[in-house]
């Protein structure tokens, strides 16, 4: 199992640090630095400015978002990052949510499976550097009628291929994304219950494609917090507004897909409640709601033999790349969190 570093977004209090600690990443051997973008801070341009002060981590989206570019100048970036890196760059892709689409970029939150597959289809046709013709429900190139021609890309990518995520949550997304792309880039996975909530569906997806999951990147994010094993409790506090803001606040209340998840994880009543107070204005109280096992059973806390007892538990479960998000107040800390996380790995004999 190898270990990623996601830096979040950037302009989120902690961008003088980011560079460091990606650079300290590079140093300790993680295999991936992934960053991303909601409405505020775009990933390309951060990826593009770590990629060009590190050496041999990879670079990675997680996300872009689908409604914020068209397909096409997806594929333009992807290949422009991957040159200039020197085939450093994995793309990762996502739907976002209703609200983010449509309030932000005016693009109707509809059919995003169908809009997915499309947009995955165009992007490695493109950078096939085939002449680029597409028919399909959502995008039709060239325009027909018009002066449109089917062209080319024009860069040189640095590999035929680059290895294509999809952020994916539901049941048939997870499918869907087994069948059609090389990774899942995952948020709140428990151990005890990746299989039912998420690998079975993209072993399903794969089986569709003819596949197995050999070769197929299974990628969850997980925040990391150092410290005494009596104090997890205390830890995992620290967590709370994050977990109630995905749980309570994310996407609206008939599409949150984060909610949907834990109630596949068995707190259908906790979410419930989570999201009344949530969207009602009630942050601390929905805060307060989060049951303590959720948060411990989404994040690595603890001491390092803790979190390598943990980090077995999520190999077992199948997962190939491991996404940490470490905790901290300061960059020391953050530094620190980074080499727990080899430790950790090395300790679990997963190195």
């Amino acid at each position: 199992m190898q270990l990623g570093i996601n830096l979040g977004y950037w302009g989120a209090g902690m961008d003088a640090d980011n560079l460091a600690v990606a650079q300290e990443a590079d140093r300790l051997g993680y295999a991936v630095c992934w960053a991303a973008e909601a409405y505020g801070s775009d990933a390309a341009t951060v990826l593009t400015w770590v990629a060009a002060q590190t050496e041999r981590i990879d670079v990675g989206s997680a996300i872009f978002q689908i409604p914020a570019r068209q397909p096409a100048m997806t594929a333009m970036t992807a290949a422009t990052l991957d040159s200039l890196s020197q085939g450093r760059f994995r793309l990762g892709l996502g739907v976002s949510g209703p609200q983010v689409s449509e309030g932000w970029y005016g693009v109707k939150f509809d059919k995003p499976l169908a809009r997915t597959r499309e947009y995955v289809e165009i992007v490695r046709k493109a950078m096939t550097r085939e002449r680029l013709s597409y028919e399909g429900q959502h995008w039709t190139l060239p325009l027909p009628g018009g002066p449109g021609k089917p062209i080319k890309l024009t860069v040189h990518p640095q590999r035929e291929h680059i290895p294509l995520y999809i952020a994916a949550i539901g049941p048939k997304n997870l499918e869907q994304t087994g069948e059609i792309a090389d990774g899942a880039l995952l948020i709140f996975p428990s151990a005890d219950h990746l299989e039912e909530t998420a690998v079975r569906h993209l072993r399903a997806g794969r089986e569709k494609a003819g596949l197995t999951l050999d070769g197929f990147d299974v990628c969850p994010t997980l925040p990391l917090a150092l410290g005494d094993d009596k104090d997890v409790t205390t830890l995992a506090d620290t967590f709370r507004p994050y977990t109630a803001l995905y749980v309570g606040g994310m996407g609206s209340r008939k599409q949150n897909f984060y909610n949907q998840l834990a109630q596949r994880m068995g707190y259908e009543r906790e979410a419930a409640e989570i999201q009344d107070k949530y969207l009602s204005g009630d942050k601390q109280g929905a805060a307060a709601a989060v049951p303590h096992e959720l948060i411990d059973q989404t994040t690595l806390l603890g001491s390092v033999d803790r979190i390598a007892d943990r980090m077995k538990a999520y190999a077992g479960a199948g997962v190939t790349t491991l996404t940490l998000a470490p905790a901290g107040f300061t960059l020391d800390e953050r530094l620190a969190a980074l080499r727990v996380g080899t430790e950790a790995l090395e300790r679990a004999g997963l190195a």
